[in-house]
């Protein structure tokens, strides 16, 4: 399931009433660094040694400090070999003191650390009151043993996603295979342990090695299910929770994909709608079925013709983004119109290393483990086949793309579990938010897991396309984080199954020399896009 990309930013305007969230009083600020306590089965972590290292992250311009949590690989063994967690804290700089609050961006697979400083994006300094914590999930990033399968594995040129021939179903089903290969033989133990339950029990080893007694949490994509589970497991050590994008628990995660292949379908046709509205700008089509035409038409020449790095599948990555984020609608639309009617093969390279390009596969070795170990996968391919094929009927644009993205969870070598039923229900504070368009994380998600947590409230923005666009400058968003993270705000639950506050999504984007110009809404939009797209590296496949 390809739930890419988070991060975002400022606004500060004024917030509307709400009521005050219970069980989340002010906490006591450390005199000094408060001694371990005791984490999951018992298992007490040896206290962070931190060091700074605001130079690795200079461009926060905020005081960073690293250190590692050594966790067990096996949780069921806590004194056996044990792994190390990359933790980053940017420490509170207000009171009253909050605790601490962990980040994850989400993937699975997408690296944390750069996340602590996500408390410059929480407006009327709400978040000032945390030490924020950044970690990267096992196997990610820094953390060691670090996944690692075939470096170049999602590079171009790849085979077509269509399998309109037998040759390329195969040359897919081979790759996957070795994929999956790869990861066994060169990984070790810890492949064996990457469940989303195992990283949770991380989560609280890191609440321990921090002398604390709850966390607060914000969850992005991916990062939402994490939290989902990490509350499930430990109620009583959760304070207040944020997210953003939320994963619905109940299609964990072949399901999941299949239902994002329908959504995506959806918001990237809302792209083509909006390219034939600024036709005389980018002359792709003045309808959306001429928009199509014109994408389908050039995806076939590229895959029979590559360009550079570029075949039909990178195209499709590059211009999936569209479907994630409203805020790359204009620059993407200069590339499709930049190849598309004039052939600039500068403009099509650089869009691929800009949206799909990696530097290696650590996030997609770190996503395909969770994914292919979280829950079952079909038995056969007969089987995976027919389902796909059935959804590409309605929705060519993503299915086979994401099949394929998929696809070594066929031959994944280690025996994948059974999800773990989520209960939210002595959870006693949870601010949820999604665009109901948003494809890679459906809307019906957080109807589910909002009806799953009692004393869960969730702003839903009717019609927004992006995902996990939370901290954008959408002050009628924001705001609310901002008071909930402050003092534990809340707006009033509403009865039944619908969202309890609604919002307006941030408006279109607006081609350059049309009407005003770039709006500093856009402009911060971009700039914390940028930032999110670090944090979770390139997961395209």
């Amino acid at each position: 399931m390809r739930m890419r990309r988070p991060l975002s930013v400022i606004a500060a305007l004024a917030l509307g009433a709400g009521t005050l969230a219970a069980g989340a009083p002010a906490v006591a600020a450390p005199a000094s660094e408060p001694a371990p306590v005791a984490g999951p089965g018992g298992y007490t972590p040896p206290a962070v040694a931190w060091t700074d290292c605001s130079a690795d992250y200079a461009s926060s311009k905020l005081p960073f400090e690293c250190g590692t949590v050594a966790v067990p690989i096996d949780w069921s063994n806590p004194a056996g070999e044990k792994a190390s967690i990359a933790v980053t804290r940017v420490a509170h700089t207000a009171q009253p003191y909050q605790g601490v609050m962990l980040v994850n961006p989400g993937g699975p697979g997408g690296s944390g650390t750069g996340l602590a400083g996500l408390v410059t994006a929480i407006p009327n300094g709400g978040g000032a009151g945390y030490d924020w914590i950044g970690f990267d999930p096992r196997g990610v990033g820094e953390s060691t043993p670090s996944l690692h399968c075939i470096d170049d594995y999602t590079n171009g040129v790849r085979p077509s996603y269509e399998p309109t021939t037998t040759k390329i179903e195969k040359a897919w089903l081979t790759r996957s295979k070795a994929y999956a290969a790869a990861c066994r033989a060169r990984n070790g133990a810890i492949l064996d342990h990457m469940t989303t339950v195992d990283a949770a029990k991380d989560m609280d080893a890191i609440r321990a090695a921090l002398g604390q007694a709850q966390i607060n949490y914000y969850g992005f994509s991916y990062g939402t299910y994490l939290g989902q589970v990490y509350s499930t497991l430990y109620p009583s050590h959760v304070r207040r929770m944020v997210f953003d994008g939320t994963v619905d628990p109940r299609g964990v995660w072949y399901r999941a994909n299949l239902d994002q292949d329908v959504a995506f379908e959806k918001t990237i046709n809302i792209w083509f709608t909006w390219l034939a509205k600024y036709d005389r700008i980018y002359h792709l089509g003045r309808t959306r079925a001429a928009v199509s035409k014109t994408y389908y038409r050039v995806k076939a020449q590229l895959t029979k013709h590559p360009v550079g790095d570029v075949g039909g599948s990178e195209w499709n990555d590059m211009l999936l983004q569209a479907g994630y984020y409203q805020v790359v609608w204009t620059d993407l639309a200069d590339v499709f119109s930049a190849w598309a009617v004039d052939h600039d093969e500068d403009a099509l390279q650089t869009g691929y290393e800009d949206y799909v390009e990696s530097a290696d596969d650590n996030g997609f070795a770190v996503y395909s483990a969770v994914q292919c170990t979280d829950a079952k996968w079909p038995s056969s391919y007969a089987e995976y086949e027919r389902d796909n094929r059935y959804v590409a009927k309605k929705a060519p644009f993503e299915t086979w793309g994401n099949a394929w993205f998929n696809a070594p969870c066929l031959f994944w070598k280690v025996k994948a579990g059974t999800p773990l039923k989520i209960d939210g229900s002595r959870v006693a504070s949870l601010l949820m938010i999604n665009e109901t368009l948003d494809a890679a994380t459906p809307y019906p998600g957080s109807l589910e897991v909002r009806k799953r947590y009692p004393n869960a409230r969730l702003i839903a923005e009717p019609g927004g396309t992006t995902h996990s666009g939370s901290l954008y400058g959408n002050s009628c968003v924001d705001d609310r984080i901002a008071a909930y993270l402050a003092d534990g705000t809340l707006p009033a639950r509403k009865r039944g199954g619908s969202a309890d506050v609604l919002c307006a999504p941030l408006p279109k984007p607006v081609p350059e020399g049309v009407g005003a110009s770039a709006s500093k809404s856009v402009k911060q939009q971009e700039q914390q896009f940028s930032l999110r797209r670090q944090a979770l590296g390139a997961l395209a496949g």
